[in-house]
């Protein structure tokens, strides 16, 4: 575990924390007045390898020989230049630390970290931190890595969990869940949707599933996966009787057939590795997936009514009224999208690139 503490002055400013991975959804833009709740569980960090935020240079601004250096091999609307390397973390870990008033921003109903950093150490006054809780923007802290350091603690250093053991004992993601918005003259008000945990998710993998498709059609499993991908597919690839099969696989699953050519498998969500099959001549493309949106790709949990006598007990599902589901098909995460394509050093084959230049016209504006 760490405790993170300012470079100027050597005060504590975080309780002890453990390392994960970054969640897909940490840069996802979600809606318009939603109220997201906050990004890491407590007690844990994330580093985020990419800048984040000002300043900005436009794309005609930038050598191609600089981007692809950053890791970015097709055009972006802008690049950030900012320190990269920030450690997110819960709004409640921090400790030390005090707002700058001045440095509020551009937001409407929080704090969106466009000035730069807006949390100051108590005791030296450095600016260390960038707090953001804006509207349609997930709830977090960025600890600056220029002006914090990551110091270990003593205590119990728990080993990340097995394979197995997340297979088991693993939390599930659901697909669907209430989002609060700010509303109106009556309060906050709610809407059911799909989860925008599940459209990130589906944005990284969209790119990859791309990527894997080498320009033919795919098919991915019947179900909640085809719910997910298949329109998008059958709309960004060409029609063809010839298909590249997508399965699900991964721990507790049974090993896929030889001739599969695309996994959907999970992500580690301490360590950020992708789960691999044990046989070392496969040779289909992985797709990465978090944890728990995989985990209920591959056992589903059905709100169907239980029978019952007598009175229902507490946790019977009911089917007055029906469970409530979203008003619109299934879209990934444009931004998502976008982020994870333009880092595949693939995407600078021409079908790619087209792809990235049509996402704003009506041929996949109903897919994002």
């Amino acid at each position: 575990m760490f405790v993170f503490v300012c470079a100027g002055c050597g005060a504590e400013l975080t309780i002890p924390l453990s390392q994960v991975s970054l969640p897909v959804h940490a840069r996802q833009h979600y809606g318009n007045g939603a109220q997201l709740p906050v990004l890491m569980e407590s007690g844990t960090f994330a580093v985020d390898p990419d800048p984040w935020g000002g300043p900005w240079r436009l794309w005609d601004e930038v050598d191609p020989g600089e981007a692809e250096a950053r890791g970015i091999y097709a055009p972006v609307h802008a690049l950030s230049d900012g320190t990269p390397g920030a450690s997110v973390i819960a709004p409640g870990d921090i400790r030390g630390t005090r707002l700058i008033p001045e440095k509020r921003g551009g937001a409407c109903c929080g704090l969106d970290g466009a000035d730069g950093p807006n949390m100051a150490c108590e005791a030296c006054d450095l600016p260390v931190a960038t707090r953001v809780d804006d509207c349609s923007l997930w709830q977090m802290v960025r600890l600056g890595s220029d002006v914090v350091h990551r110091v270990p603690v003593e205590g119990i250093h728990a080993a990340p969990f097995s394979w197995a053991e997340l297979a088991e004992t693993g939390e599930k993601t659901p697909p669907f869940e209430p989002i609060a918005t700010w509303g109106g003259r009556l309060g906050p008000n709610h809407y059911w949707s799909w989860s925008p945990r599940w459209e990130a998710a589906a944005g990284q993998a969209l790119a990859h599933l791309l990527i894997a498709s080498q320009g033919q059609p795919v098919k991915v499993p019947d179900g909640l996966t085809a719910d997910v991908f298949q329109r998008a597919l059958d709309a960004l690839l060409p029609a063809d009787t010839l298909k590249r099969r997508a399965v699900l696989a991964g721990p507790g699953q049974p090993s896929p057939d030889a001739g599969v050519d695309i996994l959907l498998v999970p992500v580690h969500p301490q360590t950020g590795r992708t789960w691999t099959p044990a046989d070392p001549a496969a040779s289909a493309y992985l797709v990465p997936l978090p944890l728990g949106v995989w985990l209920w790709l591959v056992s589903p949990e059905r709100n169907l009514p239980v029978p019952a006598s007598g009175r229902i007990a507490q946790d019977v599902l009911r089917d007055d009224p029906l469970p409530l589901l979203p008003n619109h098909l299934f879209r990934a995460d444009r931004g998502t999208f976008q982020h994870t394509l333009v880092r595949l050093p693939a995407v600078r084959s021409p079908w790619l690139r087209t792809i990235l230049e049509n996402l704003t016209q009506s041929t996949s504006a109903g897919l994002f």
